[in-house]
């Protein structure tokens, strides 16, 4: 599958990305044509070679020719991206960008993403760094984007329309929610909203030990020099080769040992309805001797705050600890199939053989008590007919 990595070396912006793209090998005249496109008026692309830490980085700016930094809101952008002249997957990256700003700008000052107005992102060059990062990921035909964690500034205060806001911005930090973040000690915005929004939207995560075969590589620079670090994007496009599917998850664990025991059931089955991939008991010798046990759950960073509500609400835990976890999984599906019970669902394992048929356990149970028939022997025999 060909992917974009996105290394945020300097954090991330619009003109950073459409910069290493250009770096890439994405022709600036054609860039500069399908953005056309959008049918804005009085504004062009420049680009220049510009060097930090002995890297040779693409400064590309957007340069208007008068000042049209209106307040936009979301159906103002909209309707600007779908008149324009951009194949349909363009468009609709680009608006998932501005949605995912608008949502961010509206949960910041308590308002609609319909409603809010854009300021500095509504502005010409935000809405072409916007749509021309999607027409680069088209040009470059990629299926698939990824980042690095993404790096901010910790302290400062940066100028806006609407005043000093600290840096990272609250839309900067809203966006990033969930997403692998790092804060640096910089003094300087390093990720902008809509970089954070591009990451946020396009990217499926971050890649880890995956076999990347690259093709291309381009540098895009900030607009400062900053004393701690390149001010740099690097963007890298390949192909990722066949291996197992992954994901980063988060294990949530807690020791207890002043609970009923019969509540675990109960705290387990809560934990998987609420989306937690997994949820277990294992006993454990806690101090003093005392027998107890270690509750764990495995759960997506966007589950976090379902699960510490459980836990704190369902058991007498006082503290969890949390922790990253990389997982990786085999391909599963499920297919519809004919046995002697009728037509059945079952699991299919994709592995390098090819795809491996399996019982799925809430079908053969559900049949063993329609027929009245023992679980296993029911078990045992669609697993003989499907293989």
């Amino acid at each position: 599958m060909r992917i974009a990595y996105l290394d945020t070396i300097g954090g991330i912006s619009g003109d950073m990305v459409l910069g290493a793209f250009v770096g890439a090998g994405m022709p600036l005249e054609e860039l500069s044509a399908r953005l056309r496109g959008l049918h804005l008026t009085d504004f062009e692309l420049a680009a220049s070679h510009i060097e930090r830490s002995g890297i040779v980085a693409t400064k590309l700016d957007v340069i208007v020719s008068r000042d049209q930094h209106r307040h936009r809101n979301l159906n103002d952008i909209r309707k600007i991206i779908g008149a324009g002249d951009l194949s349909q997957a363009v468009r609709s990256n680009a608006i998932a960008v501005f949605e995912q700003l608008a949502v961010a700008e509206a949960r910041v000052h308590r308002s609609t993403p319909e409603t809010i107005h854009f300021h500095e992102v509504g502005a010409v060059d935000s809405i072409v760094d916007i749509v021309g990062t999607a027409i680069c990921l088209e040009y470059f035909n990629i299926g698939d984007v990824y980042s690095s964690a993404v790096k901010v500034g910790n302290s400062g205060f940066i100028e806006t329309q609407h005043g000093a806001m600290p840096i990272p911005t609250p839309a900067t930090v809203e966006i990033l929610k969930g997403y692998p973040t790092v804060l640096t000690d910089v003094k300087a915005e390093l990720t902008t909203p809509t970089g954070a929004a591009i990451v946020k939207t396009l990217s499926k995560g971050t890649l880890s030990m995956e076999r990347f075969k690259v093709e291309a590589i381009g540098y895009g620079a900030g607009s400062r020099e900053i004393a701690e670090l390149p001010n740099l994007l690097r963007v890298m496009v390949g192909e990722l080769e066949p291996g197992y599917a992954g994901d980063e998850l988060l294990t949530v664990e807690t020791n207890i040992d002043d609970m009923n025991p019969e509540v675990y059931p109960y705290v387990i089955e809560r934990l998987l309805e609420s989306g937690a991939h997994d949820a277990y008991v294992i006993p454990v010798l806690m101090k003093k001797g005392r027998p107890g046990a270690l509750l764990s759950v495995l759960s997506e960073r966007s589950k976090l705050d379902i699960v510490l509500n459980i836990l704190f609400r369902e058991t007498t835990t006082l503290g969890v600890r949390i922790q990253p976890v990389e997982r990786k999984k085999l391909g599963r599906a499920s297919k519809t199939v004919a046995t002697t019970f009728g037509m059945v669902k079952v699991k299919v394992i994709q592995r390098e053989s090819g795809g491996t048929l399996v019982p799925e356990f809430e079908e053969c149970k559900r049949i063993a008590r329609e027929k009245n028939l023992p679980l296993i022997e029911v078990y045992k025999k669609i697993e003989k007919e499907i293989s």
